[in-house]
Order: C-alpha cells, then sequence, then structure tokens
C-alpha cells in the first residue's frame, strides 16, 4: 500500500493513497514503524 508521511509543524502526519488521514507521530521512524505493524 501507499502511504504519505508528512511533516506538521512539530510532528508527522500518515495518509493513504485517497489521502484519507491515517495517524499522526512523533517522528517520521515512528510513523515508519506504526505503518509495519499496520501492514504486518
Amino acid at each position: 500500500m501507499y502511504y504519505e508521511i508528512k511533516w506538521v509543524l512539530d510532528h508527522v502526519e500518515v495518509y493513504d493513497r485517497e489521502g484519507r488521514f491515517c495517524f499522526s507521530a512523533d517522528s517520521a521512524g515512528e510513523a515508519e514503524r506504526e505503518l509495519e505493524a499496520l501492514i504486518a
């Protein structure tokens, strides 16, 4: 699946292919770990 990670002020937000908000995280690394857990 395709996800986009965007920096917003002091955190990141993750959006799916359709542009829908999925979740936020403190860092890109944390977001990537969350995505791995979500996909697995």
